[in-house]
């Protein structure tokens, strides 16, 4: 089962875009901080999120950078090929199915 949930801070306002069909997407970065036993500190692993139509809109209303948020959807796996240097190339996000703002309405405002 391709399921991920990420508690973090938002690194980066959302940014929503509209298509003619229809529908919006919005896209923002969540850091999550983890333990790293080699450099006994912690280190922040960043998530790109994808979000679309009504949590979309949602997002961009209220996620904004600093925030605490909990994100739960699915990994997507990008493919390609780079056209400079014939390369295959890939990467990961994270499609949101659903975005909790997390911490005090303070927090936010503080943002």
């Amino acid at each position: 089962m391709n399921t991920v949930v990420l508690v973090g801070r938002v690194g980066r306002n959302a940014e929503i875009k509209y298509f003619e069909s229809g529908k919006c997407r919005a896209n923002f970065s969540v850091a999550v901080n983890r333990w790293d036993s080699k450099t006994k500190s912690e280190v922040a692993d960043w998530f790109n999120v994808d979000v679309w139509d009504k949590q979309a809109e949602f997002a961009g209303e209220y996620v904004k950078k600093g925030i605490l948020v909990a994100v739960d959807g699915r990994i997507n796996q990008s493919k390609w090929t780079d056209k400079a240097t014939g390369d295959d190339r890939e990467s990961f996000s994270v499609i949101a199915n659903n975005i909790r703002l997390l911490g005090s309405k303070r927090d936010a405002e503080t943002v």
